[in-house]
C-alpha cells in the first residue's frame, strides 16, 4: 500500500475539518487581532479565510469534487501552508510550529510509507525555513531538531498503531468471511465469489464450473464414531477440495452441515476431472477410523446449464440430488435447459 490512499472518506473529513477550523482561524489572528494591519495583510488573510472555508464545505459534501490526486496532495499542500504562513507572520512560536502536526497525521493515516518519508522531510524543511531566520543558528537549530524528533516519534507511533488496527481487522474479516472448522470460505463469502465469477463469465467465452459436494452417510459417521471424527472429516474433505482449486479465482466454500462447494474457472471437461481428483485425493485419507468417506458431487457450468448465479447453483443443486438418487458415491452433470415452449 505504499501509493495508495487508505481511506478516502477519512481523508475527506480530515481535510475538510481543518480547512474549516483554518479559515476562521486565520481571519481571527491576521485581522482582528492584529494592533497594526496593512491593506495587503487584510487582503491575503481575507482571501484566504474564503478560501480555506469554502475548500473546507466542498471536502466535506461535495468530496466528488475534488480531483482524487488532491488527496495525496493535501499534506504537502498543509505544510507549505503553515510554513507560508509563520513565515508571513514571523511566527517561530512552539505553538505555531504545532500546526505541522497534522500533515504528519494526515500522512501517517491515510498515505502509505513512502508518502510519510517525503511529507517529513517536506515539514522538517518547512520549521527550519522559519526557525532559523527568525530565532538565529543556535536557538533556531535546537528548536528545529526538537520539532523533528517530536513530529517523527508521533509519525512512528500512529503508523505503528494503524498497522495494529490492520491486522486486527484482518483477522476480523477472516472469521466472517471464512467457516471456523474448516477455513473455507462461509456461505456468505461464496455467494459474493460466485457473483462475480458470474459477471466475469459473461464477459468473454470462459466457463465456470460450480460443483456441489455432500458427504455421504455423514450422520453414520457422527453417531458411529462421534462428533470429533465427523469435525476431522469435514476437515479432510475440505483439504482434499482445496488440492483442486488451483488458481487464485477458485474457490472452495462450506454452506452449511456435510455440503460443500467448489468454484472453478474450467468448462465441463475440466469440471468432470476436478470431480474425478476430489474423489482420489479422498480415497488417499488414511485417518479416520471408518476409512475414507464417499461423496456425491453434482456438477453445472455456466453457460452450458444456466446464464445466472440462482440458476448455477440450482443446476448443481439438482445434479447432486441426481447423484444421490442413483445410489450415490457418484458424480452427476446437470442437463442442460430445456428450449422455450419445450415441456420437460
Amino acid at each position: 500500500m505504499r501509493y495508495q490512499l487508505r481511506d478516502q472518506a477519512g481523508a475527506s473529513r480530515s481535510v475538510a475539518y481543518l480547512l474549516m477550523g483554518a479559515g476562521p482561524f486565520m481571519f481571527v489572528t491576521g485581522v482582528v487581532l492584529p494592533t497594526t494591519r496593512t491593506v495587503a495583510g487584510v487582503s491575503i488573510f481575507g482571501v484566504l479565510t474564503v478560501v480555506l472555508a469554502l475548500g473546507g464545505v466542498i471536502c466535506r459534501w461535495r468530496p466528488e469534487w475534488v480531483p482524487p490526486l488532491m488527496w495525496f496532495l493535501a499534506p504537502f499542500a498543509g505544510t507549505a501552508l503553515v510554513t507560508f504562513l509563520n513565515a508571513f507572520t514571523g511566527d517561530a512560536s512552539t505553538g505555531a510550529q504545532f500546526f505541522y502536526l497534522w500533515p504528519v497525521l494526515y500522512t501517517a493515516n491515510f498515505l502509505g510509507r513512502l508518502a510519510n518519508y517525503v511529507s517529513m522531510a517536506c515539514v522538517s524543511a518547512g520549521a527550519a525555513a522559519v526557525l532559523f531566520p527568525i530565532q538565529g543558528a543556535d536557538r533556531g537549530l535546537t528548536d528545529w531538531v526538537s520539532l523533528t524528533v517530536a513530529m517523527i516519534l508521533t509519525a512512528v507511533v500512529v503508523t505503528s498503531l494503524r498497522s495494529r488496527n490492520d491486522r486486527l481487522r484482518e483477522v476480523l474479516e477472516t472469521q466472517a468471511y471464512a467457516d471456523p472448522l474448516t477455513g473455507v470460505a462461509n456461505r456468505r463469502s461464496f455467494d459474493g465469489e460466485l457473483a462475480r465469477a458470474v459477471t466475469w463469465a459473461k464477459r468473454g467465452p470462459e466457463s465456470i464450473a460450480l460443483l456441489t459436494i455432500d458427504i455421504d452417510y455423514f450422520k453414520k459417521i457422527n453417531d458411529t464414531y462421534g462428533h470429533a471424527v465427523g469435525d476431522q472429516a469435514l476437515q479432510e474433505v475440505a483439504a482434499a477440495l482445496r488440492t483442486v482449486a488451483r488458481r487464485d479465482d477458485d474457490v472452495v466454500g462450506r454452506l452449511g452441515g456435510d455440503e460443500f462447494v467448489v468454484l472453478l474457472r474450467t468448462d465441463r471437461l475440466g469440471a468432470r476431472r476436478a470431480a474425478d481428483d476430489i474423489r482420489a485425493a479422498v480415497a488417499a485419507v488414511e485417518s479416520l477410523p471408518g476409512g475414507p468417506p464417499g461423496l456425491s458431487i453434482g456438477v453445472a457450468v455456466l453457460p452450458d446449464h444456466a446464464g445466472t448465479a440462482a440458476q448455477l447453483g440450482a443446476a448443481s443443486d439438482a445434479a447432486l440430488y441426481e447423484a444421490k438418487q442413483g445410489g450415490r458415491g457418484r458424480t452427476a452433470m446437470a442437463h442442460p435447459p430445456a428450449p422455450h415452449g419445450v415441456a420437460v
